[in-house]
């Protein structure tokens, strides 16, 4: 049976949903649901690694425990390992400030190389539509592995495409259809 591991980049699904409809969240999608239909019944989950920070409480308590409500909900799942990385202050051009995310780029290449070294899966599943991912796609389809991706229309790379064995387009009826109907 084939043995599946997914990497799911939390900041771009979230970037992602949001050029669906601004709206939308991922404290919303039901990640369990979809990765269980994509998976099917003839290939074996192995793990399921998601990759974000914490937002930062203190600008805002109310979404900062719905995203908290979200990995909490995560970890809790058979198979998931949430991986949480920091946040940095960065100041733009215009004198404003942003948080930004730093490291999670990096864990999710080196779970994925060390997953394909060390004969973990036979499948990776990328959930990124991030072009430095296309390098590591490489280097795990020359290490015997398959890659696919799944991703958003309006965040996708052309050489992550070209690199990966499948793509899977995420669209508004799937986002719909996997939304959380939980509390």
């Amino acid at each position: 049976m084939e043995r599946v591991s997914v990497f799911i980049d939390g900041a771009n699904f979230y970037g992602g949903l949001r050029t669906i409809n601004p709206k939308y969240t991922d404290n919303k999608f039901d990640f369990n649901k979809y990765i269980k239909k994509i998976i099917g019944k003839n290939r074996k989950l192995i793990k399921v690694y998601y990759y974000n920070a914490s937002l930062k409480q203190h600008i805002n308590q109310a979404i900062f425990q719905k995203q908290q409500d979200m990995f909490n909900r995560l970890k809790n799942r058979w198979g998931f390992e949430v991986i949480l990385c920091k946040r940095q202050k960065k100041d733009n051009d215009d004198g404003t400030i942003k948080h930004v995310i730093k490291g999670d780029d990096i864990h999710l290449a080196l779970d994925m190389l060390k997953g394909a070294y060390e004969n973990d899966y036979d499948t990776a599943i990328l959930f990124s539509g991030d072009g430095d991912f296309a390098k590591l796609a490489e280097y795990v389809s020359k290490k015997g592995k398959k890659v696919e991706n799944y991703h958003f229309a309006n965040t996708i790379s052309f050489d992550l495409l070209k690199e990966c064995k499948s793509n899977i387009c995420i669209d508004k009826k799937t986002v719909n259809k996997y939304f959380y109907k939980g509390t």
